[in-house]
């Protein structure tokens, strides 16, 4: 008797279990939006090892990857499966090294990646409330707002300027080495304040101005232990051999902070991030946050106390007569090398400033982060007349407003080319700055 073989799967019932499977797979779209998430914590090559989807009511996975600081893991949590309409809406990551993102730190990851209002898990319209009609008094709000957005740009190359200036005004060189020291002290910045965050202390004013004081007097110490093993030595030659030392010290500087903290950001939570309306003609408003007053109230009381030091203390006027001529301010009875020391770590300190603003105002700090930071201000300085201290604040806000103003109406990408194009026009035309005074020492 002929018996038919039996049929071990009906074709439609084995479609329905590869669907069914497929949802307990990883999705391919969400593992690539993972993937190019990666390089924002790692900047060297990157090789993915596996991809394993992990459990809970939403979807999820975990990339593991080999990079140049060893063996790491991402993770992405989507807010749908692989038919559902939220299946590229990124929900939430976390790494091994970071935990989970807060949500600053979250926004400002998606923000990087360039993904599009639905990956970005916003509803299609994120243009806010309802805005009117607009008035002829928008253009000026608008330019009011930038000018606001300036001041605290020019703080922060003003605070960082005038550590160049001083240190210019007394020996007559550069100190390359000066971004790094803001560098160190917007790093030191993140980590008090993260701490702070920790111990429940972040919304006490008192605790973030302790984190202030401390990080400045560390800064402190590093611009006088600079001078001490370093230029101190330099001080009698007549070449560039301090120039390229300092240039020597800045990578230093910033492959000790690489190797000890690696070279992933920092992004701290932000400091008084109150937002405060000041005028609005119902298309545009007008707005300010409680940390732009905060820094600007801090850059005026250190501008206005590094004027009474200078002109008020004994400190001071060594300064001034080593800047007009240390053979003869030697000859007087001067400390010059104490005087020196010192300048390095006032120095010092205000670029702890600058570094304390760049970190809990703007946040995403690294090891290279003084770096081009460092430049601009001393862009601000020359432009100003560097040697001059209020030559530094004129020039910090100078740079402040040109590159702001740059940015809000021309092409952004262009704001570092009009930034030094600025001081290449100030070298040529007028190379003694806007309140800087002509040398008489060959420098």
């Amino acid at each position: 008797m002929h018996r038919r073989p039996p049929r071990l799967f009906p074709p439609f019932l084995l479609l329905i279990a590869v669907l069914l499977l497929t949802g307990c797979g990883v999705d391919g779209d969400q593992a690539a939006l993972c993937g190019k998430l990666i390089p924002a914590f790692e900047s060297g090559p990157i090789t993915i090892l596996g991809t394993e989807a992990l459990g809970g009511d939403e979807p999820a996975l975990r990339l593991t990857y080999r990079a140049e600081t060893g063996t790491h893991w991402i993770a992405c949590r989507f807010g749908g499966r692989f038919f559902d309409s939220r299946r590229h809406e990124l929900v939430m990551v976390a790494t091994d090294r970071m935990g989970r993102l807060r949500p600053m730190q979250f926004t400002m990851l998606r923000i990087w990646a360039g993904l599009p209002a639905a990956r970005l898990g916003l509803p299609p319209d994120t243009a806010g409330p309802e805005r009117g009609p607009q008035t002829d008094w928008a253009p000026l709000l608008f330019f009011l707002q930038q000018l606001i957005n300036a001041a605290t740009v020019a703080c922060v190359y003003g605070l960082l300027a005038l550590g160049y200036t001083l240190v210019y005004g007394i020996l007559g060189q550069i100190n390359l080495a000066m971004g790094e020291l803001t560098m160190i002290g917007a790093m030191l910045t993140a980590m008090g304040a993260a701490a702070l965050g920790m111990a429940g202390l972040g919304s006490l004013p008192l605790a973030v101005l302790g984190v202030f004081a401390t990080v400045m007097a560390f800064t402190a110490v590093q611009g006088w232990t600079m001078d001490r093993l370093v230029f101190r030595r330099l001080r009698r030659t007549h070449n560039h051999t301090p120039l390229i030392a300092a240039v020597g010290l800045s990578i230093a500087y910033q492959e000790g902070m690489r190797l000890l903290h690696g070279a992933r950001d920092w992004w701290p939570a932000q400091f008084l991030a109150e937002r405060h309306e000041l005028l609005s003609d119902g298309a545009f408003t007008v707005t300010a946050l409680t940390s732009q007053a905060v820094i600007l109230l801090m850059t005026g009381g250190l501008y206005a106390l590094l004027w009474a030091v200078m002109q008020r203390t004994a400190y001071g006027r060594a300064h001034r007569a080593c800047a007009d001529d240390v053979g003869a301010a030697e000859l007087v009875g001067v400390d010059v090398d104490r005087t020196v020391a010192t300048t390095f770590a006032v120095g010092g300190a205000l670029a702890a400033a600058a570094g304390a603003v760049i970190a809990l105002y703007y946040g995403g700090v690294n090891f290279y982060t003084g770096y081009l930071i460092g430049f601009k201000a001393l862009a601000a300085a020359v432009v100003g007349g560097i040697g001059s201290v209020p030559g530094a604040m004129l020039g910090g806000a100078l740079l402040g407003l040109v590159e702001t103003f740059w940015s809000a109406y021309f092409a952004i990408a262009y704001k570092d080319i009009v930034a030094f194009g600025l001081l290449t026009l100030f070298l040529i035309y007028r190379p003694d700055g806007l309140m800087g005074r002509s040398r008489g020492r060959g420098d």
